[in-house]
């Protein structure tokens, strides 16, 4: 008896941690803070420390890349645009140990060179120019910063200056995470044309004036992601200042499945960018072994009986988003099932919960999502209700 209720349980804990995207196997993180996340569905399934605040350092970067983008967007800038450049942006006149995309007095750079200058080299010098082109100041546009993270929902997220450099920027690893979800859901096309671009060269003969473009003074810079390419990692961002450790941002995609991976803290000294990396690389192969995002196809579905209604029948909607985070085992030969509260009775309102649409596998159910009346259904009149009544009583009698 004791066995058979044992086994029962682990079944329980089993189909529990199935159904919430969450894993009883332990990953080994050593940095500080780390979430891993399925970009489609916004499962989490690691964390550590998640809501830990630490400076994000370069990380920052993604916000700046983001609001720029928004205006390409929005059709208040384009990339192929020339950007002044102001003594503020200019390489020299940015913090010591800054990284750089090496911008100076007289140059002619695009705003998609600037871009790139983020993205791959990380440019402080980047950043300040990116934020003159959209705002007045560099402090009006960490306003605008601050409030698409507020809008964002993002309460433990703040920034003082657009590089990342400030020990004053503050993230955690979940709201961070977030983000990245966010932006690669808004800017998808970033992850070839920005994020997984190996190198970039700056200045070229085209960006100095015309007597210096002989000896351009061009740098080489690789992009600062180590693990480009390794389990389909395509982005996103590192960052380092003293205060925050090694930080860094992924995404990778193997088959169907985008996995973000989030990692905070790892140790301000030597080998902290190896713990860093290696941290993501391990949270990245244990995400991808354990579990995989699900696109269930799900045919018309049926009309469900309204009683005492002018109308007969309604048709049904999807109350949640179809895709959903299953464990690695889970999802072969998928078969759906819809149970209906029945009876339902007018009036309806469009939204209302009428039933569920179960999913099975070959192992047994994995998933349920709520089905909505997709319409208003107002009562019917006099004589259809006392009918309907009769029938339903009737029918009462027969089950």
């Amino acid at each position: 008896m004791r066995n058979a209720f044992c086994t029962a349980l682990r079944l329980f804990i089993f189909l529990l941690l199935s159904f919430k995207g969450f894993s009883a196997e332990i990953v080994d993180i050593q940095s500080h803070a780390a979430v891993l996340m399925d970009a489609e569905t916004g499962s989490l399934l690691f964390t550590k420390n998640k809501d830990a605040p630490i400076p994000p350092a370069s990380l920052t970067k993604l916000m700046t890349i983001h609001i720029a983008l928004d205006e390409i967007a929005n059709g208040d800038a384009n990339l192929n645009e020339v950007i002044p450049l102001q003594k503020e942006s200019w390489a020299v006149n940015q913090p010591p140990r800054s990284s750089l995309m090496f911008l100076a007095e007289r140059q002619r750079v695009t705003l998609q060179e600037l871009l790139l200058g983020l993205a791959v080299s990380s440019g402080n010098d980047a950043a300040v120019a990116i934020a003159m082109r959209f705002a007045p100041s560099v402090k009006e546009f960490v306003e605008r910063m601050n409030k698409e993270a507020a809008a964002l929902g993002l309460s433990h997220t703040t920034f003082v200056e657009p590089s990342g450099i400030s020990e004053y920027n503050m993230t955690t690893a979940y709201e961070y995470a977030v983000f990245c979800r966010f932006y690669i859901k808004t800017h998808p096309e970033t992850l070839e044309t920005l994020h997984s671009v190996g190198e970039f060269a700056y200045p070229k003969p085209e960006n100095v004036p015309i007597a210096s473009r002989n000896r351009p003074g061009t740098i080489v810079q690789k992009n600062r992601n180590p693990l480009l390419g390794v389990l389909g990692v395509d982005g996103l961002k590192t960052g380092y200042i003293d205060e925050s450790g090694y930080n860094i941002a992924l995404t990778a995609r193997q088959g169907e499945t985008r996995l973000i991976a989030v990692i905070l803290g790892a140790p301000a000294s030597s080998g902290g960018d190896r713990i860093r990396d290696t941290d993501g690389r391990n949270l990245l192969e244990w995400g991808f072994s354990h579990y995989k995002t699900l696109y269930p196809v799900v045919g018309e579905l049926p009309l469900i009986r309204v009683w005492k209604s002018k109308q007969k029948y309604a048709s049904l909607t999807i109350g949640e988003l179809l895709p959903f985070t299953a464990r690695i085992e889970r999802g072969e030969e998928l078969r759906f099932e819809t149970e209906l509260r029945e009876p339902v009775i007018a009036p309806c309102e469009k939204g209302d919960r009428v039933g569920e649409l179960v999913l099975y596998d070959d192992i047994g159910e994995i998933r349920r999502i709520p089905l909505l009346v997709s319409e208003d259904v107002a009562r019917g009149g006099f004589w259809t209700r006392l009918l309907d009544a009769i029938r339903l009583f009737f029918r009462g009698l027969r089950k």
